[in-house]
């Protein structure tokens, strides 16, 4: 099987699957949660399910009370709110005019992040991302050191950069489109989620390169295309079925984790069997592009 000489297709599939979450983050960017943004989250609990005259009466509330409402959203008997920063005085007030509007109504929670702390959050998000994706190309190049020529544990490292990048990307633009349309948040469990996905991404493409490594030091580097193609396939079974594996655990977890962690584990699954495809068609066809282009200069 010669799934080298298809790169360029798994380069347009990857393209095809990337850009319209580009350009959802480009025209919504991502819907973040108070936690990055501050504000306060307010959940509100009903002897029935919420119907949209309360959601109506409720907006009405806040209106009346000069509080900016950035989200109001219903889940069955529950109705979750994101304001404006509150305070204690404020809630109580506010929870004084819901009672007077409803008489089953409850609230359930009453959650309060300052500006400041948001922006905090958000700047030690995007530095633990950039560290990891930094330290990641200097063990790939320090650990590819002796790789045989043509290759170079520089490309190496910047290969499996260029795969984690994509697989990002992909996960940002998904959820920037899921923020758009259904509502969900960015919050600091996405934040864990993208960086796991990143320890995974990593690890499925050393089991691939290092079998490149092996390979070139039995084979020479004479025929690096084959080489790399052999490699692949050598690893294909493993990647695959260790992938597997975490996708039917997170699958049962979608299913019976429950509310709080169901985006979470959807990010998780998005960005591990991107990981999967990325390490196998795209990273290490990246190597053999490389090549190629260095290969026509010196000829």
């Amino acid at each position: 099987m010669n799934l080298i000489g298809k790169k360029y297709l798994f380069f347009v599939i990857s393209a095809i699957l990337i850009i319209p979450g580009i350009v959802s983050l480009f025209l919504y960017g991502l819907n973040l949660s108070i936690e990055f943004t501050g504000g306060s989250r307010l959940t509100f609990a009903f002897s029935k399910n919420a119907t949209n005259d309360q959601i109506i009466k409720i907006r009405n509330v806040f209106e009346e009370s000069k509080i900016k409402v950035s989200t109001i959203e219903k889940s069955e008997k529950n109705v979750f709110v994101r304001t404006q920063p509150l305070d204690q005085k404020e809630d109580l007030q506010l929870q004084s005019k819901l009672k007077s509007e409803f008489s089953d109504f409850k609230q359930l929670e009453f959650e309060t992040i300052g500006p400041t702390i948001g922006n905090e959050i958000t700047l030690n998000a995007i530095k633990a991302i950039i560290i990891a994706s930094f330290l990641i190309v200097l063990y790939i190049t320090y650990s590819f050191r002796q790789v045989p020529k043509p290759a170079s544990s520089i490309r190496f490292g910047i290969a499996a950069i260029i795969a984690l990048i994509h697989d990002v990307l992909l996960l940002l633009g998904v959820f920037s489109i899921f923020g758009h349309f259904l509502g969900v948040e960015i919050d600091s469990l996405f934040v864990t989620a993208v960086l796991t996905v990143i320890g995974f991404s990593v690890h499925d493409t050393i089991v691939v390169f290092d079998r490149i490594r092996e390979n070139l030091k039995r084979q020479g580097g004479e025929h690096f295309a084959n080489t790399v193609n052999d490699s692949i396939l050598q690893t294909l079974d493993r990647s695959v079925n260790t992938s597997l594996t975490v996708v039917l655990v997170l699958s049962s977890l979608l299913i019976f984790g429950g509310e709080t962690i169901r985006w979470f584990v959807v990010a998780l699954l998005i960005g591990i069997i991107s990981g999967t495809y990325s390490s196998i068609f795209n990273a290490a066809p990246l190597l053999v592009v490389w090549q190629e282009i260095i290969s026509k200069r010196r000829s």
